[in-house]
């Protein structure tokens, strides 16, 4: 068959079929880069202030007075004294320490949580109003050695009535991994003789979110929950181990004083679990009424020892007024429990 010398050839053809493919790749290039462009615009990283005192508290483990988990029992020897000086993190709304930060019922003891999106720098302004030197130590971030809040450098050991200014840079190594939720928890906590000062009560969170997860520059929680509750698991030893003093708390309290944590049928719901203590301090954490997903693997029983920080996803099924607690036998007997709320969805 003679074809026309005008009708390209096979060669010709394949040629321009490269030349299609090569000008495509070249578009989807130019497309994806400019994409990744907007988004870093889109999340821009911030500088989130907070301001923070150590003070020196009464805590009550048991305000209440009562066994809330058996109202038919006592508190038991745990009861003998509930109320101990303490030493506690507050936040407040400037540098002024006059006006204290609202926290949820259910945080108890913890000092206030504190937020930031994978990029942000957290600035830390940090008084301490109590009698003897402390500090604040996180886990997780990016810090240089004055701002570790430990084992010497200028934020290693503030004196009482002294202030110093942290500044902890959240990198992409103190955020979420890639088999992460959105958000992830780290502890702080006072680190001049940390022992103490946990047992003390100088403990809090740190929460951060990955950039295109968080709800917007002035909030970086994650757009993916509806409701976030946090659960330091830790016994508290008061009376240099006499059984009455070791208090097994959730968030500072006893025997279901603890009280807030409430949600509703079908909300996305993450729990974020710590521990602090020594080698009692090994807490297997249980939901009645539910399950969560700890890294895609399915249970209702999280195991976490001292220093642990893990989070948890659930979707509440049924409604009622459920348990949370440490399965360990001699901890529920001491009371290291308190409930959880599921309401049915308003129609």
């Amino acid at each position: 068959m003679n074809l026309p010398s005008s009708y390209p050839s096979f060669k010709e053809n394949l040629f321009d079929v490269k030349m299609m493919r090569q000008c495509f790749r070249k578009i989807l290039a130019f497309l994806f880069f400019n994409f990744t462009i907007l988004c870093s615009l889109s999340v821009q990283a911030s500088v989130r202030e907070y301001w923070i005192a150590a003070e020196k508290v009464t805590w009550n483990y048991a305000p209440s007075n009562k066994n809330l988990i058996h109202p038919d029992d006592s508190l038991d020897v745990w009861g003998k004294t509930l109320s101990y000086t303490k030493y506690r993190y507050i936040g407040y709304s400037d540098g002024s320490y006059s006006k204290p930060l609202p926290q949820p019922e259910w945080m108890g003891i913890l000092g206030p949580q504190l937020r930031a999106a994978v990029g942000d720098t957290l600035k830390v302004h940090f008084l301490n109003k109590t009698d003897r030197p402390v500090s604040m130590h996180p886990h997780g971030l990016k810090y240089d050695k004055d701002n570790e809040g430990a084992d010497g450098g200028k934020g290693g050991s503030i004196a009482p009535g002294k202030s110093f200014t942290y500044t902890w840079v959240v990198d992409e190594d103190a955020g979420p991994g890639p088999k992460d939720l959105s958000s992830v928890v780290w502890l702080y906590h006072s680190h001049v003789m940390a022992e103490d000062e946990t047992n003390l009560g100088l403990i809090g969170t740190i929460v951060v979110t990955r950039a295109n997860k968080i709800r917007s520059t002035t909030n970086p929680t994650p757009r993916d929950v509806d409701h976030e509750f946090t659960a330091l698991f830790m016994i508290f030893n008061e009376e240099n181990d006499e059984e009455s003093g070791m208090k097994h708390t959730i968030n500072g309290r006893i025997f279901g004083n603890l009280s807030g944590y409430e949600t509703t049928i079908g909300k996305r719901v993450r729990w974020h679990l710590v521990a602090l203590g020594n080698e009692t301090d090994n807490h297997t954490v249980h939901w009645h009424g539910q399950t969560v997903l700890n890294q895609g693997r399915r249970t209702d029983v999280i195991e976490i020892l001292p220093a642990s920080m893990i989070s948890v996803d659930m979707t509440p099924r049924s409604a009622g007024d459920w348990l949370f607690h440490c399965h360990v036998d001699d901890h529920m007997i001491a009371g290291m429990a308190t409930r959880w709320q599921v309401m049915q969805a308003k129609k």
